[in-house]
């Protein structure tokens, strides 16, 4: 069914990093869902309202409500694919975003409304009628939401979109919300307990916890999020397989929106390499990523020693002293100042983000008094930095 539906209506369903495919994949995903849930939402409200259950209208409402997402969702994803203007010269990409928080607070509202009701419903409870039409109806509902949530994952990972990854996790919520509804009204029938107040509980929770999971993934990026280390791994590797570059350090990455990523990096390159020819390295390689990856990357050269076997190797003997003192540190852009009394050791020192200033000190002297011991002449000018990459836990 996922692939007839692509193949009807969405063009050059295989070219993925084209904007205007990925906007017709996320249409497509917003109709289904609007369809699907608006039907889900009809059938709910009826059979809730038939049998007096405050818990099936909570799920009845909670489809209303991913039927209202799919339509901010629609018109998040035609916004987002709207070119750069004057006042946004990186494009509108980041409107998908915004819909998708706007969608997260749609499902948090709905969950404390949920909440309140319950909480009302468990203080003062109600006979449940049990109807096997009902509960066959609400199985079915099942159905179509696990199919829903397939659907959503497929596309998601197939155009890597964060928001149907998001559709697809809430829509197996509901999955579980409407079991968990069905099964107060067996519990209800089989013993005569009313739990459909405690059920609608649950219900809210779930609706809760998935609202605010989805308010975290969208802030994140709007927020400024560090680039994942399978995207540091990516770009690194390809800007370091050119003939010319020696090594990598301080890469940027800016999100601007799904398939719209500007980044910068410092290329390392030998210090006795022709100018021009430096530059033509970095001018194609800039090229190659933007047409390979998507990514607008811009790239600083950084000359750096490697034909004087003193500074690799003292470079290498600092390196070893940092990581010994402290694994997730690293040093870059090493260079060597010689006198007769003193021997300057100029460098950068990567520090972990989650060092303060007093632990950045403490590691600050730690590495200079350990680099004085290899050479009591040894003097460290060293600049304090932090990585923008995603720290390994």
């Amino acid at each position: 069914m996922t692939e007839l539906l692509v193949k009807c209506f969405v063009k050059n369903k295989d070219d993925v990093t084209n904007p205007s495919v990925r906007t017709a994949y996320g249409i497509l995903a917003s109709v289904v869902g609007i369809v699907c849930n608006v039907l889900l939402f009809a059938v709910k409200l009826g059979i809730g309202l038939f049998i007096h259950s405050i818990s099936v209208m909570a799920d009845a409402f909670n489809n209303l409500s991913d039927a209202a997402s799919s339509v901010i969702s629609f018109f998040g994803v035609k916004l987002a694919n709207q070119p750069a203007d004057r006042e946004h010269p990186f494009g509108h990409g980041r409107m998908e975003y915004v819909s998708a928080l706007a969608v997260a607070f749609l499902i948090l509202q709905v969950g404390f409304s949920c909440f309140r009701s319950s909480f009302s419903k468990l203080l003062n409870p109600e006979e449940v009628t049990f109807s096997a039409l009902s509960v066959g109806i609400l199985c079915l509902s099942m159905g179509v939401k696990l199919w829903l949530s397939f659907f959503n994952r497929k596309l998601g990972n197939r155009i890597q979109s964060s928001v149907m990854k998001a559709s697809a996790a809430d829509a197996r919520g509901d999955v579980l919300i409407t079991g968990a509804t069905v099964l107060s009204i067996l519990i209800g029938k089989a013993t005569g307990l009313k739990t459909d107040g405690f059920m609608g509980l649950i219900v809210s929770a779930v609706v809760l916890i998935a609202g605010i999971k989805i308010a975290k993934d969208t802030l994140e990026p709007l927020l400024g999020a560090a680039a994942s280390r399978e995207e540091y791994e990516k770009i690194t590797r390809k800007v370091q397989s050119y003939p010319g570059i020696v090594g990598s350090h301080d890469l940027i990455v800016h999100n601007y929106g799904p398939s719209r990523t500007m980044a910068t990096i410092h290329a390392e390159v030998p210090n006795d390499i022709e100018l021009e020819k430096a530059h033509e390295i970095i001018d194609k390689i800039e090229r190659d990523v933007l047409r390979e990856m998507g990514i607008f990357l811009v790239i600083h050269m950084d000359p750096v020693e490697v034909n004087d076997q003193k500074v690799v190797e003292r470079k290498k003997a600092v390196n070893e002293l940092v990581k010994k003192i402290e694994p997730k540190a690293s040093i870059h852009d090493f260079r060597i100042v010689n006198g007769e009394q003193q021997i300057n050791l100029i460098f950068d020192l990567v520090v972990p983000r989650t060092y303060g200033r007093e632990k950045e000190n403490e590691l600050l002297l730690q590495v200079i008094e350990a680099v004085r011991k290899l050479d009591s002449r040894y003097q460290c000018v060293i600049t304090l930095e932090t990585s923008y990459i995603e720290e390994e836990a």
